[in-house]
């Protein structure tokens, strides 16, 4: 898939997709962020332990990370590759920072550590981004790539300020308490990101509603249109990408508070990509899709590679499944029920889920079986032979084993294609009597 190709087939969601947000009244507004913030402020409550919390801090930071992404590819149509520079020379900024504070140098709050990331992010958006937004679509891709090489060349090259292949380690509990508060029990850190999580969130949001933000959109849409109305399209792409660079320096300040340390991988290519995909998974043509698509990338990363080696195949599988299935995002897949909850009509669409479902859980039950004894046929000498899946005993040197995986895989996949016209079918019926009270109405 050429990159010209890739960005009409995220444009095009996008373009058809409605403003997330639209239309809502300032008490629903309010509703939505004091649920937001009561569910992060009860989420660590209910998951106590020590992995829950640094995978809920990480969920936190990639959610400002993911959303300043999309205030380049979803509102104003910018698909870069080297977004992750920004969040990692804030970190780095950050980092250095911290150690300053902890040297008696000067003094900081470590509360307000993320601004400074922030501000370097902003720093550098303005630098690198007059050059990178001169041109847009292929032209504005292959120069962030280039950018985000170059920076990450550079990380080698200059280890006075990159740490080298080490990093930069720092320590976040500096200074003297304030309010008992001195960052060092995960709890305390957890809050911090969620807090400046919270507020970047709304701010995004509020971007969303502002002039720029509009024609950020008609900009994304139509730039010759954009500017046959009197704006200019390079200006306005200049402003988002140096707001959104802000808003990534953001979130690589709280990444340098959470981790206490910052290596080249941060700017990497690596980092750059894993964005772009929390935000098409979730869905760029919503402002909450980013959200969803950091979520759940962060729990899928942290879940799969404690419980498996394969996890990078499975989340490779599943981006390409989204991709070829719902490019949308699963943001777009939860927008398209609205219209059948509004009308009543959603009953009509359990049946063929949990048919469907049913299949497609014994379709990945097989995809996952066959996958686990791959692994621990060719790693026989990391991984044992005979391991438990599912509550089974499977083992790699029976033919048993093989059989029966492959027989659910395959009895999985032709159930499954055989039970999707039942889904289509309440659909159609659907359409067909929304349709006809549209047409009424």
């Amino acid at each position: 898939m050429t990159t010209q190709s890739l960005v009409e087939k995220l444009d095009k969601p996008v373009a058809m997709s409605r403003r997330s947000g639209a239309g809502l009244t300032l008490g629903q507004h309010l509703l939505v962020w004091g649920s937001a913030a009561a569910v992060m402020i009860v989420l660590p409550l209910i998951f106590k332990q020590s992995f829950a919390l640094s995978m809920l801090s990480q969920m936190g930071i990639a959610v400002i990370f993911a959303l300043s992404y999309n205030m380049l590819l979803g509102q104003t149509g910018m698909l870069s590759f080297g977004h992750a520079v920004y969040f990692g020379l804030g970190a780095f900024i950050c980092a250095h920072t911290l150690n300053a504070v902890a040297a008696g140098k000067f003094n900081l709050p470590v509360t307000l550590l993320p601004l400074v990331g922030g501000l370097a992010g902003l720093v550098f958006g303005v630098i690198f981004g007059y050059v990178t937004t001169k041109r847009s679509g292929t032209p504005f891709a292959m120069i962030s790539l280039g950018i985000a090489e170059m920076v990450a060349a550079s990380a080698l090259m200059f280890p006075a300020f990159f740490g080298g292949e080490g990093g930069i380690a720092t320590n976040r509990v500096v200074g003297q308490p304030a309010f008992g508060i001195s960052y060092g029990p995960q709890i305390q850190v957890y809050y911090l990101i969620a807090a400046w999580c919270l507020v970047s969130m709304i701010a995004m949001y509020a971007l969303t509603r502002t002039p720029l933000g509009r024609m950020a959109n008609a900009v994304r849409d139509n730039a010759e249109r954009a500017r046959f109305v009197g704006y200019n399209p390079t200006r306005v792409r200049y402003l988002m990408f140096i707001l959104a660079s802000f808003f990534a320096g953001i979130a690589g300040g709280l990444a340098t508070i959470n981790y206490e340390i910052v290596t080249a991988e941060n700017l990497g290519l690596m980092a750059s990509g894993n964005v772009l995909v929390m935000a098409f998974v979730g869905g760029v043509g919503h402002f909450f899709g980013p959200v969803i698509g950091a979520v759940l990338v962060s729990f899928l990363q942290s879940a799969l590679s404690t419980y498996t080696q394969a996890w990078l195949l499975y989340f490779g599988t599943f981006f390409v499944v989204m991709v070829l299935f719902a490019p949308g995002g699963i943001a777009s897949l939860l927008a398209m029920h609205a219209a059948p909850i509004r009308n009543g009509l959603w009953p009509r669409l359990i049946p063929g889920y949990l048919i469907c479902g049913a299949c497609l859980a014994a379709l990945m039950a097989g995809f996952i079986a066959v996958v686990e004894m791959i692994y621990h046929l060719e790693q026989g000498d990391q991984l044992a032979r005979q391991f438990r899946l599912f509550g089974l005993e499977l083992d790699v040197g029976q033919a048993g084993s093989w059989l029966g995986a492959f027989g659910v895989l395959i009895l999985g996949l032709v159930l499954l294609v055989l039970t999707l016209p039942i889904v289509k079918r309440a659909w159609g019926s659907i359409t067909n009597e929304l349709n006809l009270k549209d047409a009424a109405a």
